[in-house]
C-alpha cells in the first residue's frame, strides 16, 4: 500500500506542480479569471481522481499544493518584493499541508509590527482578491509576541501555530517565531500534553463517547480524523516529529499498527472528500442522505442481508474502533514517555498479571499465546479492582496482537467460561468491561455472534447506535437498576430491581436481546435459542437459561403491549399476564423494557412511556398474584380510580355529590382510562360548563404521563381532524388519544402531548397558546379542515415507508382496530382523521406511537351508529383510501 501512495502522490504531484500552476495563471495575465480558472480546473481534476480512485492522502495534499501556489501568486500580484518584516503563514489542517475541497483556509500574517500598517491597503486588497476568486481565507494578523501571547493563553493557537508553515515573506521572522514557541519558552511538552488530552476527553464527551451514532461527525467524533490529530500534535510536540511515519521509526507502532493507521485515515478522509464533492461545502457530518450518496460512491449496492448504506456504514464504525484502539493505545505510551519515564515497581496480582504505575500489564510478552483464556482474565481483574485505571498500552498491543489465539478450543474450554460468566455475576464495572472488551476486539472474538453485529446499524431514525453499541448501551441501564447512586433516575425500576433473584440473568438478555439482528429470521427468536444455548454452556441451569431465553424472545412483548393496545382494557392485561405466566418473569421483563426502550433512543424515553409501563405491570402484578378474572379487574380499577379522584376532590373543597352528578353521564370506560389526578381536575370545570363557554379547553400536566389536553364539547363532525391538526400546528407530538363520547351527545378527549423534540411542556404561556388556539378553532362552526403548514423535517425525506393497512374485530368492545403502518409527516392524524369523518367513520380511541421515520398507530374505530365496521368491501375501500392519501401526500 506504501508503494501505491508513493505512486500516487508522485501522479498528484506533477498535475499540480509549482510550475504548472504558475503557468495557467500566467497565461491569463494573473487576472481575476484565471485564478477562478485555475481553483475551478483544480478542483474538477480533483474530483476526477477522487472518482478514480486515488488514495485521499495524495488528494488532500495535492489541494494544499494548489493553494499554496495559488496564494503564492496573489501575494506577489499585491506585494511584489515585500520580503521584509512581513509573512504569509499557512496554520492549523492548512499548515500540515492537509485541505479537503471546501476546508478552511487557515493563514496568518506575520508581521512586524510598523509593516503592517506600511501595506495594510496592499493586504486589505488581497484578501477581497481571496475571496473574490473563491477562496474563503481565514486569517489573523500578529506580531511573534502577540503570537507567544495569544499561545500561551489558548491551547487551541498554540496547536494552530505548532503546524505553521512558510508559504513566502520573510523566512528571519517565521524562524522567530517558531524559535519563541519551542517548549522551554511556552506550553512544555507535559502541560502540552495534558491540556490535548483533557481537550479530547471534553471533545468525546460532548459526543457522549461514542463515535457509533447515526449521523456521526467524521472529523470531531470518538475514533474520527480529530484522534489522529491528538496523535500528531502531542508527537511533533515532544519529539518533533513530522510525520506520524516516525512513530514506527520511533518504535511506538509496529508494521501493522502503522498500516492499520494509515488506512483508517485515508478512509475517513476518502469519506469527508466524498461529503464535501456532494455538498458543494464544508460538511463533516455523515447525514442520513449523504450515507446513501456515499455508499453509491464508495460502490456498495444492497444485498438481500443489508443495504448497500448499512454495509458501508458499517465499515465506517469498524475503522473508528480501530482508530479507537491505535489512539488508547499511543496516548498511553506517551503518557509513559512524557509523564512517567521512570516506570514504577509493579504489584504481583497473580502470576500473569502485576499493577504498575496504576495500571495492569502481563507479566511476560507470552502471556496470551500460553494461556489465551487470560484474554478474558485481564478484563475480570479490572472489574475486581476498580483502582485500576486500565491496561498498560504495552500489554494492550499483546491483545490486540494475541487475540487470535482465542479460537474454538479456547471459547469451549471450561476456564474461558467459568472467567466470562464470574463478569456478569460480579455486577461492578460491568458495562465499562465490556466496552473496553468490544473496543479491543477481545468480545467479538470470544462470542462470534457478537462479533458479526460489530458496527451493524440499521438505516432508520429509530436506533441511534449500532446494534453493539445499543446492546452494551442496555446492560448499561440495566447495572443502574442495581446501583444506588443512579436509584434517583427511576426509582421504581431500582425497586423492582431489588426483588430480582438473580441480576445478572438481566443482564444476561440485556447482553443477548439484540445479538441476532442482520441475520434473516426473527431476531428474538434466533437469539432466543442461541441465548439459551449460550447459558447452558456456562454453567447455568436449564430453569436460568429458559428464562434468559424467554427474556430474549419476549423482549418487545411488553413495550408493544403498553404501546399499541388499549390496556384500559382488562383481557389486553389478563392476555398479557398469561403470556408471562409469573411475577418473576414479569419483573425480569419490565425491567428489560426500560433498560431498551432507554437504550434504544433517548428522544424515546419519556415520563408517558414510563407510566404506560408502571400500569401495565401493576395491573399484571394483581392478575398473576390475586388471580383475579378480567370482569373483576375492571371493576374494582373503575372503582378504585373513581374512590381515589372522590378523596382528591373533596380535599379540594367539592362535594361528592356534585361529582356523582356529572359522572352518571358516564360509562365505565371513562374511569378505566383517565387516573384519580386527571377525574379530579377535569370535574370542576365540568360541572360549571355551560353551553356558553363551551367548547372547555384545559392544559396542565396532571401527573406522571406528561401534559394532558383536555377537550370537553358538544360533539361534532371532524372534531379529531381539527384538534390533531392545531395540536401539529403548534409543533406537538401527539402521544396518545383518549376519546369518550357520552349518550347524550358531549366528548371528553383527552390528548398526551409533548414538545417536537419530546421536551416536556413546563410553560403556563405555552398551556395558554394551545388552549387558545383549540378554542378558537373548535368553537367556529364554519372551520371543517386544518392545513398543517409545517415543513417536513430534512430527515424525514431520506426515508420510503410505504403505507400498510390492518384489521381486526374487538368484539367484546364492538369496535374495529385498525393498524396503520406509514411515514411520519406533520399533520398526520389530521390527515388521518379527515379520512374518518369523510366516510362516517367514528373514532373511540388511538394509540399513537411514532418510530423514528415511521408512525406506527392504532385506531379504535366504529361506524356511525357505534357498531363495529364487518363489512369486507368498506374495510377494503378505507385500506385504499389510506395508502393513496398518505402515500401520495394527497387530500382525501
Amino acid at each position: 500500500m506504501g508503494a501505491e501512495i508513493d505512486l500516487a502522490e508522485e501522479e498528484a504531484a506533477t498535475i499540480f506542480s509549482a510550475p504548472r500552476i504558475r503557468s495557467r495563471l500566467a497565461q491569463g495575465g494573473y487576472a481575476v479569471d484565471a485564478f477562478r480558472e485555475t481553483l475551478r480546473w483544480g478542483r474538477d481534476r480533483l474530483y476526477g481522481l477522487f472518482t478514480d480512485g486515488m488514495p485521499a492522502d495524495s488528494l488532500v495534499h495535492a489541494r494544499a499544493h494548489l493553494v499554496d501556489e495559488v496564494l503564492r501568486a496573489a501575494w506577489h500580484k499585491f506585494l511584489p518584493g515585500v520580503s521584509e518584516g512581513l509573512a504569509l503563514v499557512a496554520v492549523g489542517g492548512y499548515g500540515r499541508g492537509e485541505l479537503l475541497p471546501h476546508s478552511d483556509i487557515d493563514i496568518l500574517l506575520l508581521h512586524s509590527g510598523d509593516t503592517l500598517e506600511q501595506q495594510r491597503k496592499a493586504l486589505e486588497g488581497l484578501t477581497a482578491f481571496c475571496w473574490d476568486i473563491g477562496l474563503e481565507v481565514g486569517q489573523s494578523a500578529r506580531t511573534v509576541e502577540e503570537c507567544v501571547a495569544e499561545a500561551a493563553k489558548d491551547i487551541t493557537v498554540m496547536t494552530n501555530l505548532l503546524e505553521a508553515r512558510l508559504l513566502t515573506g520573510d523566512i528571519a521572522l517565521f524562524q522567530r517565531m517558531q524559535q519563541a514557541l519551542t517548549p522551554d519558552k511556552i506550553w512544555p511538552v507535559k502541560a502540552f500534553f495534558e491540556a490535548k488530552k483533557a481537550e479530547q476527553t471534553a471533545r468525546h464527551r460532548k459526543y457522549d463517547d461514542t463515535g457509533y451514532k447515526l449521523e456521526p461527525n467524521v472529523k470531531e467524533s470518538p475514533g474520527g480524523l480529530r484522534d489522529i490529530h491528538t496523535i500528531a500534535w502531542v508527537m511533533k510536540r515532544h519529539f518533533g516529529a513530522q510525520t506520524l511515519a516516525e512513530l514506527r521509526e520511533r518504535g511506538f507502532l509496529t508494521k501493522q499498527e502503522c498500516d492499520e493507521l494509515f488506512a483508517g485515515q485515508d478512509f475517513l478522509w476518502r469519506v469527508r472528500f466524498a461529503l464535501h464533492m456532494i455538498n458543494g461545502r464544508r460538511e463533516d457530518r455523515l447525514l442520513f442522505d449523504s450515507q446513501v450518496k456515499v455508499a453509491q460512491l464508495f460502490g456498495y449496492v444492497d444485498t438481500d442481508a443489508n443495504k448497500a448504506v448499512e454495509q458501508f456504514m458499517q465499515l465506517y464504525y469498524r475503522t473508528i474502533k480501530t482508530l479507537s484502539c491505535l489512539n488508547d493505545m499511543l496516548l498511553q505510551l506517551f503518557e509513559e514517555a512524557i509523564l512517567r519515564p521512570d516506570s514504577g515497581e509493579p504489584e504481583p496480582l497473580n502470576p500473569r498479571f502485576q499493577i504498575r504505575n496504576g495500571y495492569i500489564e502481563a507479566r511476560d510478552d507470552e502471556v496470551f499465546r500460553r494461556q489465551p483464556w487470560a484474554l478474558l482474565e485481564i478484563f475480570l481483574l479490572l472489574q475486581q479492582h476498580p483502582r485500576i485505571e486500565g491496561i498498560r498500552a504495552q500489554t494492550l498491543r499483546m491483545i490486540l496482537r494475541d487475540g487470535k489465539y482465542m479460537t474454538d478450543e479456547v471459547r469451549a474450554s471450561v476456564k474461558a467460561r467459568a472467567l466470562f460468566m464470574e463478569m456478569f455475576r460480579e455486577g461492578r464495572g460491568l458495562t465499562r468491561n465490556l466496552r473496553r472488551m468490544n473496543r479491543y476486539g477481545v468480545l467479538g472474538r470470544y462470542l462470534p455472534a457478537f462479533g458479526r453485529i460489530v458496527g451493524l446499524m440499521q438505516y432508520d431514525l429509530f436506533h441511534t447506535l449500532t446494534v453493539d453499541e445499543h446492546i452494551l448501551y442496555v446492560v448499561r441501564n440495566a447495572r443502574r437498576f442495581a446501583m444506588q447512586r443512579f436509584r434517583h433516575e427511576l426509582p421504581f425500576c431500582s425497586e423492582v430491581m431489588q426483588r430480582l433473584p438473580k441480576p445478572e440473568l438481566l443482564y444476561l438478555a440485556a447482553f443477548w436481546h439484540d445479538m441476532a439482528k442482520g441475520r434473516k429470521g426473527d431476531h428474538s427468536q434466533i437469539g432466543a435459542e442461541e441465548a439459551e444455548q449460550f447459558c447452558l454452556q456456562h454453567g447455568l441451569s436449564h430453569t436460568d437459561a429458559a428464562l434468559v431465553g424467554w427474556l430474549v424472545q419476549n423482549h418487545l412483548l411488553m413495550s408493544l403491549t403498553a404501546q399499541k393496545q388499549d390496556i384500559s382494557d382488562a383481557r389486553v392485561v389478563a392476555e398479557f399476564a398469561r403470556k408471562v405466566g409469573t411475577r418473576t418473569r414479569l419483573d425480569y421483563l419490565f425491567l428489560l423494557t426500560c433498560a431498551d426502550i432507554r437504550g434504544t433512543n433517548p428522544a424515546l424515553w419519556n415520563s408517558w412511556r414510563e407510566a404506560l409501563l408502571k400500569d401495565l405491570y401493576r395491573q399484571s402484578v394483581r392478575v398473576l398474584e390475586d388471580g383475579i378474572d378480567q370482569q373483576t379487574l375492571e371493576q374494582e380499577r373503575a372503582a378504585e380510580t373513581r374512590q381515589r379522584a372522590l378523596e382528591l376532590l373533596e380535599a379540594r373543597g367539592v362535594a361528592r355529590d356534585t361529582a356523582e352528578r356529572v359522572w352518571q353521564r358516564f360509562e365505565r370506560d371513562y374511569f378505566l382510562r383517565h387516573t384519580p389526578e386527571e377525574l379530579a381536575w377535569q370535574l370542576p370545570a365540568i360541572a360549571t360548563a355551560t353551553d356558553d363557554t363551551l367548547p372547555l379547553v384545559m392544559v396542565e400536566s396532571v401527573d406522571e404521563r406528561g401534559t394532558t389536553v383536555f377537550v370537553y364539547t358538544r360533539d361534532r363532525d371532524h372534531l379529531f381532524g381539527l384538534t390533531t391538526g392545531v395540536l401539529a400546528r403548534l409543533g406537538l407530538n401527539i402521544l396518545d388519544a383518549r376519546l369518550h363520547t357520552t349518550d347524550d351527545g358531549f366528548v371528553l378527549d383527552s390528548y398526551t402531548v409533548m414538545e417536537s423534540d419530546n421536551a416536556p411542556i413546563v410553560s403556563p404561556m405555552r398551556y395558554a397558546e394551545i388552549r387558545d388556539a383549540l378554542r378558537k378553532v373548535l368553537s367556529d362552526p364554519e372551520v371543517s379542515t386544518i392545513d398543517v403548514n409545517r415543513r417536513m423535517p430534512q430527515r424525514l425525506k431520506h426515508f420510503d415507508t410505504p403505507t400498510q393497512v390492518y384489521f381486526s374485530q374487538d368484539q367484546a368492545r364492538g369496535r374495529t382496530v385498525l393498524e396503520l403502518v406509514t411515514a411520519d409527516q406533520p399533520g398526520l392524524l389530521s390527515l388521518i382523521g379527515r379520512v374518518f369523518q369523510k366516510r362516517g367513520i367514528l373514532l373511540d380511541a388511538a394509540k399513537i406511537a411514532t418510530i423514528g421515520e415511521r408512525a406506527e398507530d392504532v385506531f379504535y374505530i366504529t361506524d356511525r351508529m357505534h357498531r363495529p365496521i364487518t363489512d369486507e368491501r368498506v374495510l377494503d375501500e378505507l385500506r385504499e383510501v389510506l395508502v393513496r392519501t398518505l402515500d401520495r401526500r394527497e387530500t382525501a
